[in-house]
């Protein structure tokens, strides 16, 4: 039966007859046997449609349009008939491939169509179910320790929001209550304190927070996200530059730890006597866009008791990290923290964007973290189809044997070709390798592409890996095939 569906699936016709016998039985997904490529990438479809679609919509950044009707599992198909191993899916947001039959369910209900059609404005009029919905999906996932939930759109919005609730919080820390004197109602509105204080967030070099003008500030992974936009007086401290294999370089690693936290805890010190005392330290688990670099579990238990010590909140963001890509649901679960972070972020993997916290971190008044949509019904009936499936199918499981298989792969062609690669990294599927410079990076990917691969790159010479949570050891074959096929040609 599968072999038969993936036939009418790559075909465009998908007999109902033959879905409803795949619903039945979907442990596995009715994928082809292997990528397959029929013209160069990008086709002369895609550049057809980038033709039609650049007078009206920038189009510079599009790689290829894509069938989704005919894509399917861990494979994107393209407008011209190329069928691609999807390694990258949609910069890590798709959990479960394309066309999933339990995804396609979820809106054959009437009252899940109707929530999705009658898009409220959550914040102020919510359907009835909405509690039900967000105790049974998004507060059973919930990080350790965090019980509460506010739902957003993206993972940009995500932590906007999540930072002024860290400045609204830090506030009333300082002033010892939640309540406001007129002089502070009276200033805000003129852009000055008391009513806006001069608070900051700390980064870090090579993060990346999101494209929204405050989240823009804490972001430093390029150039190109940053150039002509005004940026707030906010620190910004060095993250770990770590050399691999991890146990081969400890004493250099720890000395790297030891100092970007001293260089986080005089930021903190300075930031104070020039009067714009650091609220809150935003951190990846795994800087995602600025190069897939990573930290130990020390790091980052350090890093919160500084945060204690100088009284910040510890925002944690796993936009990129969270929903199980790292062999946990949460990838901030693999440190050991002495008590759970003040603040989670969430997105892509999510279908919805938002952040867990606790009480203290809600705002005694309403319409202060607010927007129209606070997120949307639709995007958490998915969420909901996801997580049934990653628990009935054990996906977090198979992320980490696929991850294993995967990564002993990468290792093997990092010593087959060390000129060329080298400081493979990563946790379950979510994956690292470094080029040997950034050209290099660029055609890898792009020969890849040409094989049937899709791929992507991260910082200035890693190639990342980001496939769906069904990504199996057969996929990491044929990628690893592939692989070698490119590195053999350069």
């Amino acid at each position: 039966m599968y072999s038969t569906l993936a036939r009418v699936r790559c075909n465009g016709i998908v007999g109902r007859s033959l879905i409803n016998q795949f619903s039945r039985n979907c442990c596995a997904l009715p994928e082809p046997n292997g990528p397959t490529v029929k013209t160069v990438i990008p086709g002369p479809k895609t550049k057809q449609l980038v033709q039609e679609m650049s007078p009206i919509h920038n189009a510079s950044t599009i790689q290829f349009f894509v069938d989704y009707d005919k894509s399917i599992g861990n494979y994107i198909v393209d407008v011209d008939g190329n069928c691609l191993l999807d390694i990258y899916t949609q910069i890590s947001s798709v959990p479960l491939g394309y066309n999933h039959p339990d995804m396609l369910q979820v809106f054959k209900d009437d009252h899940n169509l109707k929530s999705l059609v009658n898009r409220p404005a959550l914040g102020i009029l919510p359907g009835s179910d909405w509690p039900a919905k967000l105790q049974s999906t998004l507060m059973s996932v919930a990080p350790k320790g965090l019980d509460m939930v506010t739902t957003m759109m993206c993972g940009s919005c995500s932590n906007e929001n999540a930072y002024k609730a860290i400045c609204m919080w830090y506030q009333k820390n300082r002033k010892g209550t939640s309540d406001f004197t007129q002089e502070e109602m009276e200033s805000c509105m003129k852009n000055l304190p008391p009513g806006s204080p001069d608070l900051s967030i700390l980064s870090f070099q090579g993060g990346f927070h999101g494209r929204t003008f405050g989240a823009l500030t804490t972001t430093h992974s390029k150039y190109v996200h940053k150039i002509d936009v005004p940026s707030f007086d906010w620190p910004f401290a060095s993250f770990p530059v770590y050399k691999y294999p991890l146990e081969e370089n400890v004493a250099h690693n720890q000395a790297e730890d030891k100092k970007c936290l001293a260089e986080v805890e005089d930021l903190i010190e300075k930031y104070a006597k020039k009067g714009k005392p650091v609220a809150g330290i935003v951190v990846e688990p795994i800087q995602s866009e600025g190069g897939d670099n990573e930290a130990s579990p020390e790091f980052f238990q350090e890093l919160q008791r500084i945060a204690k010590r100088h009284k910040a909140a510890l925002l944690i963001d796993e936009v990129q990290t969270g929903g199980g890509p790292t062999g946990k649901f949460w990838c901030h679960e693999h440190f050991n923290l002495d008590s759970p972070p003040d603040v989670v972020t969430f997105s892509k993997k999510m279908q919805l964007g938002g952040y867990y916290h606790n009480l203290d971190l809600r705002p005694a008044q309403g319409y202060r973290i607010f927007n129209t949509w606070m997120g949307d019904p639709g995007k958490l009936l998915l969420l909901e189809a996801v997580l049934n499936v990653v628990k009935r199918d054990n996906l977090l499981d198979r992320v980490n044997k696929a991850g294993a298989k995967l990564k002993s792969g990468l290792l093997a062609a990092e010593k087959e070709f060390p000129a060329i690669l080298n400081s493979t990294r990563g946790r379950g599927t979510f994956l690292a390798v470094n080029a040997k410079d950034t050209k290099t990076r660029d055609e890898i990917v792009n020969r890849l592409r040409q094989k049937g691969i899709q791929s992507g790159g991260c910082g200035d010479i890693a190639i990342r890996f980001r496939p769906a949570l069904i990504f199996t050891e057969k996929h990491a074959d044929i990628f690893l095939d592939r692989f070698r096929q490119v590195l053999k040609e350069l």
